[in-house]
């Protein structure tokens, strides 16, 4: 997750939840259909999730293409991009857990590789995830989606695809909780002085 913190489905009884299941799922909907509009088809897409819950967010928005574009296969849309060795706080927090990465349909050269997140924060993931990109192929484009943009950019890093701008402060706690990882859809946000 890319709060720097790990999520959890704690009590959510002084969270303020500001996306529920059906905004979430009009969000990833919306976000295909940008999706095909730029890249005009889904023929050349891939989508790489990063762990933890931008992988079922991918694999969530390759439903979507599929669903909007007869032909395109979920399965050959989605994979996963671990980016844990290349993160630059290593050093910090060294017993990070490497995941796995997987490339859909033969690799990236030449290809529009849409990377997936569920939180925008510092840019410093991202970042993470264009060198590890780097070393996989050469794609033709490198896009982000993410299904919150919550600013604080250390790095000048810019998504192209949000399901939802949510001014922040710093002090204050992202949290997104999905269906496959946590049991229910949901962006919360806790702590913090409003």
């Amino acid at each position: 997750m890319s709060t720097g913190m790990p999520a959890s489905s704690g009590s959510l009884e002084h969270a303020n939840v500001v996306l529920g299941a059906p905004e979430i799922g009009r969000a990833l909907t919306r976000i295909a259909h940008e999706i095909l509009e730029r890249n005009k088809g889904g023929d050349d897409v891939v989508l790489l999730g990063i762990p933890t819950r931008g992988l079922p967010l991918a694999r969530r928005l390759a439903q979507r293409l599929a669903d909007v574009e007869p032909g395109l296969d979920p399965a050959a849309l989605a994979g996963s991009l671990d980016v844990t060795m290349y993160r630059d706080d290593l050093a910090h927090q060294p017993t990070r857990t490497i995941g796995a990465t997987d490339i859909p349909g033969g690799g990236l050269d030449g290809r529009v590789v849409v990377l997936v997140d569920d939180v925008l924060y510092s840019g410093r993931t991202i970042r993470a995830a264009l060198d590890a990109i780097s070393d996989l192929g050469r794609p033709r484009a490198v896009q982000l989606a993410a299904l919150v943009d919550r600013g604080h950019r250390e790095l000048p890093i810019r998504a192209d695809y949000v399901g939802k701008n949510l001014p922040t402060s710093t002090t204050e706690r992202v949290r997104v909780l999905l269906e496959e990882t946590d049991g229910r859809d949901a962006v919360v946000i806790d702590g913090g002085t409003r």
